[in-house]
């Protein structure tokens, strides 16, 4: 293959014998799925929908994009592609940092594992090899010693993506969490890691192989514009101005509270109360335990917030408070203690959870509690924060109440026989948006490929004003037009997952400067409606495997408290999540039908012949 880069090779592990053949990316694929996400989904697509997500024939794929480890800003991330132990979807989850740029440099565009070790092993990647290396002596250690000894072992400057007690004791939020604290957090991908016993993935990539752009010219131009874009003062991720560069993602903590669209308390209300998400929120934060801004590759907009809490029973240096964990963790949990919503997400992160799923099953507990609904499983209070800590940690090793909640939210509630305080769609948790107060939330949630997820289709940015310069704003109580908001924003996330570039490049560039992007670098010549029909493509692609996997029609619900409990709380007062007009909207824009794709979209699409 000649595409500019690419490194055209992918390895495949075999963990149960131990063999790894290389693999080059099939022309026509990368063509129609690009990398990263999408090429992940096709090789899980194609190695069967009914396969168990614990079993060994599960593949985990650790994919990059062609702009991975490139020059084009905001692209140092990969993805971890599988079927989920959690959803029983296919799922992908990402992660920041350094680990993917090193990855491709190390030269490769992708890390497919199959089968199950004898007994724990890790994976060393360098110079276009990969080879297998006992882990015994790291099992049971959580993630920050894990990266310390893998460092010790083979350098400090190696990438180390890590799984902890979490994974290893399969509970089914666990996560991938790298030396940066950037974590492939949601769907339970580092459970799969556990259940094949890999423990770590270490990589050492030497810089002067970073890949070069096929079309010199273009490139420079095609960058030259995005990072305008970036760095325009009207933009959120100005540095100079931009919320997300100056407070980071926990900029939206007041802003979410302010609409009514802060869910708290499990959801029972959507708004904290403004004195207690202040406490919470990136203002907060910068103001109060904020010591530095680092990085990931290729990015000027720094929305990560390393703090320190020096004094008090939750003393911990960390990076960083992102939005969804604090929220997670503290409205979720009626927690407005900072140092405590810091503290548990440094926890959850070396222990290997998904800090917002752990937030989660702590506040099905809470309200399981509140209720009298939790059987003799004892009880936890509201804002109860060492009690929140002591829990994280009972999950993570299964003990006590701790293994029903480590079944994830649907599975903890379905256990005290009270599925409806679950906040979840298709198993998985959701993020920081009540659906009352921010509509486009509720279609995105039900339709989420990966179950309840604000990055499918993150319409908040409409919703709130936050496009590029303004360009798209929408009443976000306003559920009409929806249902093709989120069909656009699903189809556009898509496309940049399988960059495998940051999210929030979508706050400054819109399809005109990723395909100009794709374009400098690969050296081909996709129009805009082309590479916009790639995530289409892609998203269809899932979809078509969740049907195969048992998520017929039907499948695209919201937990009823959300359709049907109106909003007490000023900004959204009154309101309810209209999702079934929303969803025949969404259906007739897809040309799906109840939520299955048909045969004739499927060969429109060119899934199949």
């Amino acid at each position: 293959m000649k595409f500019g880069g690419y490194a055209d090779k992918v390895a495949w592990v075999n963990l149960s014998d131990g063999n790894v053949e290389y693999k080059g990316i099939d022309e026509n694929d990368a063509k129609k799925y690009i990398g990263g996400r999408g090429l992940g989904v096709k090789y899980v697509f194609d190695n069967g929908p009914e396969v168990d997500p614990l079993s060994p024939d599960n593949l985990m794929c650790v994919m990059l994009g062609p702009l991975t480890g490139t020059d084009v800003n905001m692209s140092g991330r990969l993805c971890v592609v599988t079927k989920s132990p959690l959803t029983g979807t296919v799922t992908d989850s990402h992660m920041g940092g350094w680990t993917a740029a090193k990855l491709k440099w190390a030269g490769f565009d992708g890390l497919v594992f199959k089968g199950k070790a004898e007994n724990p092993v890790y994976a060393y990647v360098e110079n276009g090899e990969v080879t297998l290396h006992d882990a015994s002596d790291v099992w049971g250690k959580g993630v920050h010693e894990t990266v310390k000894t893998m460092r010790e072992r083979h350098g400090e400057e190696c990438g180390v993506m890590s799984i902890g007690q979490a994974g290893e004791n399969l509970v089914k939020f666990s996560s991938w969490v790298n030396a940066d604290d950037r974590a492939a957090g949601r769907g339970g991908t580092g459970t799969v890691g556990g259940s094949k016993n890999l423990k770590a993935i270490v990589i050492k990539g030497d810089k002067k192989n970073k890949p070069q752009p096929a079309n010199k010219e273009a490139d420079k131009k095609a960058r030259k514009t995005a990072l305008a874009a970036i760095m325009a003062e009207e933009n959120i991720t100005s540095p100079k101005k931009g919320g997300l560069s100056v407070y980071g993602t926990n900029v939206l903590m007041n802003i979410s509270e302010s609409i009514g669209a802060l869910p708290a308390k499990n959801s029972q209300f959507t708004a904290f109360g403004a004195e207690n998400s202040e406490k919470i929120s990136g203002e907060h934060v910068v103001n109060n335990i904020l010591i530095s801004n680092p990085t990931c590759h290729a990015c000027p907009v720094a929305c990560k917030k390393q703090v320190e809490v020096t004094e008090g029973p939750f003393k911990v240096r960390m990076e960083s408070v992102e939005y969804e964990p604090a929220w997670s963790l503290g409205a979720n949990c009626g927690n407005n203690d900072i140092n405590a919503v810091a503290y548990i997400i440094d926890l959850a992160n070396d222990l290997g959870m998904d800090a917002i799923e752990i937030g989660h099953v702590i506040s099905i507990y809470m309200e399981a509690s509140q209720r009298g609904y939790t059987n003799g499983d004892g009880n936890l209070e509201w804002g109860d924060t060492q009690g929140m800590a002591d829990m994280v940690r009972k999950v993570a090793m299964r003990e006590g109440v701790g293994d029903k909640l480590a079944e994830g939210p649907a599975g903890a509630a379905k256990a005290w026989g009270h599925p409806e305080i679950s906040m979840d769609v298709k198993g998985q948790g959701i993020p920081a948006y009540d659906p009352r107060g921010l509509k486009g939330m509720g279609i995105g949630y039900a339709t989420s490929n990966r179950g309840a997820c604000h990055l499918r289709a993150y319409t908040p940015a409409a919703e709130l004003g936050i496009m590029p310069f303004g360009s798209l704003k929408v009443d976000p109580l306003d559920w009409k037009g929806k249902g093709g908001l989120a069909k656009i924003f699903q189809d556009v996330h898509a496309v940049s997952d399988s960059f495998n570039i940051c999210k929030f490049s979508a706050f400054a560039q819109g399809m005109d400067e990723y395909t100009a992007q794709f374009n400098g670098v690969t050296g081909l010549e996709y129009s805009t409606e082309e590479m916009l029909r790639c995530g289409e493509r892609v998203y269809n692609l899932e979809r078509h495997y969740n049907n195969l996997a048992g998520f017929g029609e039907g499948s695209d619900t919201l937990p009823k408290r959300f359709t049907d409990e109106p909003s007490t709380m000023p900004g959204s007062e009154g309101h309810v999540c209209e999702l079934d007009k929303m969803l025949e909207e969404y259906y007739q824009e897809r040309g799906w039908v109840n939520g299955v794709v048909p045969e004739e979209k499927l060969r429109e699409l060119e899934i199949i012949e």
